[in-house]
């Protein structure tokens, strides 16, 4: 089934209680799980950026968007954002008439709400003369895919194997990182499958703290994890462990990502496989670490899952959510097959900008194609970096783990092999795009600071 996808941008003006007229701008991202057709009514999710002079620069407003140009003559935005501290939402319509069609369609009137009670009110046009080109552009038709599918366990039983579910997320309110580790293991001897895992938080200020659960009995749920207590299933996530408790809700953002080729995840031929049911997610809740309860209001994160054979022999791992939509996802592995072992680590990047995925096949940045290197990785601690090049474009990926915000956890492979992983949930990233012009151009850059999720492994 095709979505539908499309950005606009919105200028205008808005009075918050009795205080001055001010500016407001929003630039937002709707994401429709079918085709928008004009005579029926087609519901998007908003995601993007409110900005109010000298209230609010919220780059993750959230909303919901219903589009009903003829079936109810309206176009209605409502969106929930942070002004000064204050939790707010925008409600407006642009009420679509025959009579003054343009008009119509470009002139949101729209109130504001704190608590349900009335706060302020305001109208956002849209600017015809310099966005109508960019909006008409860049609508894009994907293919939906429901992110549930993959969340339903891959075992059938097989020895020698593990399953992950893992959530990373990011509190916008406080800068507390979170891990969410759930694991599958059914030992290499024939034994029982047992599960367990573990929860972390990253305060922006202190030691990470964490929580093991588990090993428990494996009772084979069809529609994801649960086990010891513990759950991870399409739209959920809940738990308790020692003095750490959470009750979180996922709402997928985006399409699904494969970090390694499509195949791999449908046909395990490979030492593992992984990838995200959804390239970004928004999480709300509450998550509670024995010191602090943390209330989320849509922390962005995502989910993501693994089937493979155990831990790679030397391993490095970035979650980066860029803002305005893009995300960079990357794993960089040495195997630990004795064929694949001596070889330097294989990379497999996914980068998602501007609804688009770079490079287009994942095998392009582990494998080189038509003569241009592949990806390479120089895994470390504390700093960790990839580059690598397509024909017109190029990357460069610096990852910063300060040892302070940096939790150290020991593994165990089927066969019982140990493994070691570093793991960051507020580490700091710089990328660099470059696009080939004759001579290397910047295409983007992107800086996070204590934001950026990321780990390094070894034995």
């Amino acid at each position: 089934m095709r979505g539908t996808t499309f950005t606009e941008t919105m200028l205008g003006t808005v009075r918050l209680d009795t205080g001055p007229l001010r500016r407001i701008r929003l630039d937002l991202r709707a994401e429709a799980d079918e085709l928008v057709r004009p005579h029926r009514t087609t519901r998007a999710r908003l995601t993007g950026r409110t900005r109010i002079s000298g209230l609010a620069d919220d780059l993750h407003t959230t909303g919901e968007l219903e589009i009903s140009p003829l079936a109810r003559r309206r176009i209605r935005y409502r969106l929930s954002f942070t002004a000064d501290g204050r939790q707010l939402t925008l409600d407006g319509w642009k009420s679509v008439t025959p009579r003054h069609p343009v008009k119509s369609m470009t002139v949101l009137p729209f109130t504001l709400y704190e608590d349900g009670a009335h706060v302020g009110q305001g109208t956002l046009r849209f600017p015809v003369a310099t966005q109508l080109v960019p909006f008409l552009l860049g609508f894009r038709f994907p293919r939906r895919e429901d992110p549930a599918r993959y969340l339903a366990p891959r075992s059938d039983g097989s020895p020698g194997r593990t399953e992950v579910w893992y959530t990373t997320l990011t509190d916008p309110a406080t800068g507390t990182g979170v891990w969410l580790h759930h694991e599958l293991v059914t030992p290499t001897d024939g034994s029982a499958p047992f599960a367990h895992g573990w929860a972390a938080t990253y305060p922006p200020e202190g030691k990470p703290r964490h929580v093991r659960f588990g090993p428990a009995r494996w009772d084979s749920p069809a529609d994801g994890f649960t086990a010891a207590g513990v759950t991870a299933t399409p739209g959920r996530l809940t738990g308790s462990a020692g003095d750490f408790h959470w009750d979180l809700t996922e709402q997928p953002l985006a399409a699904p990502l494969f970090t390694f080729p499509r195949w791999s995840w449908k046909r395990p031929l490979l030492p593992a496989a992984h990838m995200l049911p959804a390239a970004r997610a928004s999480y709300d809740g509450t998550f509670h670490d024995g010191e602090r309860t943390l209330t989320l209001r849509a922390a962005p994160g995502a989910s993501a899952r693994i089937h493979g054979h155990g831990n790679a022999r030397r391993w490095a791992w970035l979650h980066a959510d860029l803002g305005d939509g893009a995300v960079l996802e990357v794993i960089a592995a040495v195997s630990t097959r004795p064929a694949l072992r001596r070889l330097p680590p294989l990379v497999f990047l996914r980068l998602r900008h501007r609804d688009r995925f770079w490079p287009r096949r994942a095998e392009r940045s582990a494998i080189g194609l038509l003569g241009l290197g592949r990806f390479r990785a120089r895994i470390g601690l504390p700093q960790w970096t990839v580059t690598g090049r397509t024909l017109l474009r190029r990357l460069r990926v610096e990852v910063t783990q300060p040892a302070d915000r940096t939790l150290t956890l020991d593994y165990r492979d089927p066969d019982g092999a140990s493994a070691v992983c570093h793991n960051s949930e507020t580490a700091d990233v710089d990328v660099l795009l470059e696009r080939w012009w004759g001579h290397w151009r910047t295409e983007a850059t992107w800086t996070l600071h204590g934001t950026a999720h990321a780990e390094v492994g070894d034995r």
